[in-house]
């Protein structure tokens, strides 16, 4: 039998699926919702996909680009595609629990915050007329489901997050990198065009790789990057001495050496300024988020709600 959640290490089903009363401010639809992208500035996310919905007589101004050739050749007579907005957008919901995820010195693990997370944007979707499709994976298991609409989406999400093997066997340790980017390739499989990407994790696999997968989901879709930190890993806390375990192993560490503590930091600042790097050249919307923040509040601010 799994063990009850704490929402310290691993998350409650009830709070999941509590959150669901916090869901209903944060629309998530293309004439409301705007992100903070890397570069500081706000841009607008492209909303929703098109789709196809009739062919009619070409007339002056059409975009030649959309001529139906088939029905032209058809019926002798040139004619124009037409389309219309999709009613349900795509979310897509790409959550992180690796290994790394599992650590945590403030109020939870980044994993739990992640959960957290990603049962807003799940409430969310579902309650704003969206589709909701996830992928969660781990070093042990991956697990997805194609966009669906309707409340038992969102809870079969968290059913399925909630039981998710890595709350018993991650351990906080450096794991496999790879499970990231075969989670990146099978979000690309299964990603229609103008579909919300929003993916939850640390994002310490990324490298060349990764990058050429962001880089083609970014071209017909809008990835937003939710990065779950913890406040150790900005800094060292302060000058003494400290313990460090995973539950079986420990580590004693001494942060008073100045040195130590400068290098740590400059290590910290060159990993966020390529990242920033990346989303910024491949167009990622971004939003930071600690493990002892406001998730609510931090959500908010990162998509541009303020007013709302």
């Amino acid at each position: 039998m799994k063990q009850q959640g704490d929402d310290l290490v691993r998350v409650q089903m009830s709070t999941l699926i509590g959150l669901n009363r916090d869901a209903a401010s944060l629309p998530l639809i293309s004439n409301a919702v705007r992100a903070q992208v890397a570069g500081g500035h706000l841009s607008a996310f492209r909303g929703r996909g098109m789709e196809y919905h009739e062919s009619r007589p070409y007339q002056p101004g059409d975009d030649i680009r959309s001529i139906d050739w088939r029905v032209t050749a058809r019926s002798g007579q040139t004619h124009t595609k037409v389309y219309r907005e999709e009613r349900e957008r795509p979310v897509l919901l790409w959550l992180d629990l690796s290994n790394s995820m599992f650590f945590g010195t403030q109020v939870c693990f980044k994993s739990v915050l992640a959960s957290k997370l990603a049962a807003l944007l799940a409430w969310s979707s579902v309650q704003h007329g969206d589709r909701l499709g996830y992928l969660v994976f781990s070093e042990q298991q991956h697990i997805e489901f194609r966009p669906t609409r309707g409340r038992r989406a969102a809870l079969q999400f968290i059913q399925q997050l909630a039981g998710h093997s890595a709350w018993d066997m991650a351990d906080g340790r450096p794991g496999d990198y790879g499970a990231g980017l075969h989670a990146l390739k099978r979000l690309r499989q299964v990603t229609r065009p103008g579909s919300l990407l929003v993916l939850l994790s640390d994002f310490r696999f990324l490298d060349a790789e990764c990058r050429g997968q962001l880089m083609e989901l970014a071209r017909h879709n809008d990835v937003v990057m939710v990065r779950c930190y913890d406040p150790l890993e900005c800094v060292l806390p302060p000058p003494g001495q400290y313990r460090v375990t995973d539950g079986e192993d420990s580590v004693d560490i001494d942060t008073s050496d100045p040195l130590l503590r400068a290098r740590y930091r400059e290590r910290y600042e060159r990993q966020q300024q390529a990242f920033s790097q990346l989303c910024t050249e491949l167009g990622l919307y971004r939003i930071d988020i600690a493990t002892d923040a406001d998730m609510l509040l931090e959500l908010k601010a990162g998509l541009g709600l303020h007013s709302l």
